[in-house]
């Protein structure tokens, strides 16, 4: 599968600050969009990752999972955006889709291992994911989220950690 280099802010140790690099992405298959990263939130999680206090950090890492961008190319097989659209990608990016807890839109749940916005395998490339802190992201359309273009970009970003974090419980 062909790859594009590109800038990305990351570190390639816990105890290294985050710096300018180049990571690779991968080209959009028939079901990616394509987004330019315009912004990006900053979560705890992110600087957790960075200095791997959970103990699990790949890297080199690129955190971010709070993305909001505009769509640049499409997949052959995507309906639901379209170039010059405005989307959002949160803290997955792929899943089995085949499992019981895929099947009832619950990913986080997936029975075969789900994947993270950064920290986790492509199933694609075979090489860990990185996070928003980029100039772009290749994500499953499945994965992505529409945001209106009347809406504040910079403010869409950190819904997509804290704010479906204070959501989720109001709704079950």
């Amino acid at each position: 599968m062909k790859t594009t280099n590109i800038k990305a802010f990351g570190t390639e140790a816990a105890d290294k600050s985050l710096k300018q690099m180049n990571i690779d992405r991968r080209e959009v298959t028939a079901k990616d969009i394509e987004i330019e990263i315009l912004y990006c939130g900053v979560c705890h999680s992110d600087l957790h990752t960075a200095r791997n206090d959970w103990g699990m950090t790949i890297y080199p890492a690129v955190p971010g999972h709070e993305i909001v961008g505009k769509v640049t190319s499409v997949g052959s097989e995507v309906t639901k955006l379209r170039v010059g659209d405005f989307a959002a990608v949160g803290c997955l990016v792929d899943s089995c889709r085949e499992c019981e807890s895929c099947t009832h839109d619950l990913e986080q749940y997936c029975l075969n291992g789900w994947t993270g916005t950064y920290n986790s395998m492509d199933k694609h490339l075979g090489t860990p994911t990185y996070g928003g802190y980029s100039e772009k992201v290749v994500v499953d359309e499945h994965f992505v989220l529409k945001v209106p273009s009347n809406l504040d970009l910079a403010a869409v970003a950190p819904l997509l950690c804290a704010g479906i974090t204070t959501w989720s419980p109001l709704i079950f």
